[in-house]
């Protein structure tokens, strides 16, 4: 049966079409990014000002970062239409330097790089020859990958920090094939003998897995709405509507 590439995980997608995974993701980036937008032009000067979610960033410092954002990944798109190493920042410095430095704009301005350089992003997809979505490149940090996997990191920036902003986008918002996109990837990251053993059961949509190491057995079952598991396996909750079994405190994870 062929995967349905607006439900279907990029990845799955991408295992016989790199260009199709790429192509469903650019029109998911597109819904989620007009839906960012429309939370920034909601936000005034005062408000840009006001703390996000992120320790010590406001949220200028949030809409700064994914404006510089899809600039650094635009960059990796650059490299694989090229084929010339085109790194995604100059350095980390240089990194955080654009994101202090921009925060404090006005709100217009904020809106406007915003848009900008979405746009630049999307556009650059559209040069990226259907052979090269398979090409291999790499970020500031981490393994290398395809080219098409560049396109799921925008989706997830985009999607988390929006709720970063606390401007009225909450994970209840994410769309449901986000939730359990992540919601894989993430029980992914954190299996292994870092992470504490714990079965993870979600709903809304239904999800199941298991996290730390594969040979310890689970000690807890954590349950409750899919969006809810996800906020807080990625630090954007502190899990307050999770049950747990054993009753007692949510395990510790690793910073995500």
């Amino acid at each position: 049966m062929t995967a349905n590439p607006a439900t279907a995980d990029p990845a799955t997608i991408a295992q016989d079409d790199p260009a199709g995974a790429a192509a469903a993701l650019a029109t998911r980036i597109d819904a989620a990014t007009q839906r960012l937008l429309q939370t920034a032009a909601g936000i005034t000067d005062e408000q840009a000002r006001v703390a996000s979610l992120l320790p010590g960033w406001s949220r200028g410092h949030v809409l700064t970062h994914l404006a510089r954002n899809a600039d650094s990944l635009r960059n990796l798109l650059i490299w694989a239409r090229t084929g010339v190493m085109t790194p995604q920042y100059p350095s980390l410095t240089a990194r955080e330097e654009e994101i202090t430095s921009g925060a404090d704009r006005p709100a217009a301005q904020l809106r406007a790089d915003l848009e900008q350089s979405a746009a630049e992003f999307a556009a650059e997809i559209e040069t990226v020859p259907e052979s090269h979505w398979s090409a291999e490149v790499a970020g500031m940090s981490g393994p290398g990958h395809p080219a098409w996997y560049t396109l799921w990191r925008r989706l997830s920036e985009v999607e988390i920090h929006h709720v970063d902003l606390d401007a009225g986008y909450g994970p209840a918002d994410w769309p449901e094939e986000f939730v359990t996109q992540s919601l894989r990837r993430a029980a992914e990251r954190f299996a292994g003998p870092g992470c504490p053993a714990a079965l993870l059961h979600g709903t809304d949509p239904a999800a199941e897995y298991r996290i730390g190491p594969a040979a310890a057995e689970p000690a807890q079952e954590i349950s409750g709405p899919a969006r809810a598991v996800l906020a807080w396996m990625i630090g954007r909750s502190a899990g307050g509507d999770l049950t747990v079994r054993p009753a007692g405190e949510l395990p510790a994870l690793p910073a995500w």
